[in-house]
């Protein structure tokens, strides 16, 4: 996500012969939603990696909670935070997609303004089905760990649960796929801004407040909340030696 103040630029160029142009940049993604982005890559990551292991399995079902309880704070944001986090700017890029389609299929020669817009509403269909994602996967293996309706359901939940693994591991890769190729396109690192929070570029930030503590409360909840399930796990959220060996007797 480096800057150099607007203000300090004009100061400094103030009665000295023009220099070679200062690079700028703005503020585009506020510190809450780079923190959720970066936790939710984690707890799938991590959840993903344990799901084939018993031995890992309260950890496991931790991380989906955490996914869970992410997209919650995600939505809630989404509809009280600031303009430029709220869900309704990726309501409208999916509300844009059928018009770009009929206009691709009508235009004898789409400009390069036109596939641009393209890939922006490509994008927000991917962040929009990671999103819808969520809900299917942990309920299903919440209810697989739950064992909901027996054995015969509960095999049919387990393998709904992986189907859906899978499936947000698919649209995962399709998403970093998507965003390197569009920095390759476009020759800037579309990625940076959701480490930085800045991108290149004059004009006013896009996230005109940070909201640090926000984002700190937020890292705060999810390491409480892991603590606190570690806590009551019998052997806590990682597989001890003695746990292993009853697994595999």
């Amino acid at each position: 996500m480096n800057t150099t103040s607007p203000s300090f630029g004009a100061a400094g160029a103030a009665g000295a012969a023009p220099a070679a142009t200062v690079s700028r940049t703005r503020r585009v993604v506020d510190a809450p939603t780079r923190m959720f982005h970066w936790l939710f890559a984690l707890s799938f990551t991590g959840a993903y990696l344990t799901g084939d292991s018993e031995h890992w399995r309260a950890l496991h079902v931790t991380l989906g909670w955490t996914m869970a309880g992410l997209l919650g704070f995600r939505i809630v944001y989404g509809l009280v935070g600031p303009r430029q986090a709220r869900l309704g700017a990726l309501w409208r890029k999916l509300t844009g997609v059928p018009g770009w389609v009929r206009a691709t299929l009508q235009g004898s020669a789409p400009t390069a303004a036109h596939w641009r817009q393209g890939q922006n509403l490509l994008m927000g269909v991917f962040i929009a089905a990671l999103l819808l994602a969520v809900p299917p996967l942990v309920l299903s293996g919440y209810a697989t760990y739950d064992e909901w309706g027996g054995e015969r359901l509960g095999h049919l939940l387990e393998e709904v649960h992986e189907a859906a693994g899978q499936l947000f591991l698919l649209l995962v890769l399709g998403h970093l796929a998507l965003l390197a190729g569009m920095s390759g396109l476009r020759r800037r690192n579309l990625a940076l801004p959701m480490l930085t929070g800045r991108s290149e570029g004059n004009g006013p930030d896009l996230a005109r407040r940070n909201h640090s503590w926000l984002a700190i409360g937020l890292l705060l909840a999810v390491l409480g909340y892991g603590a606190w399930e570690w806590h009551e796990a019998p052997n806590g959220l990682l597989p001890t030696a003695n746990a292993s060996h009853q697994n595999d007797d």
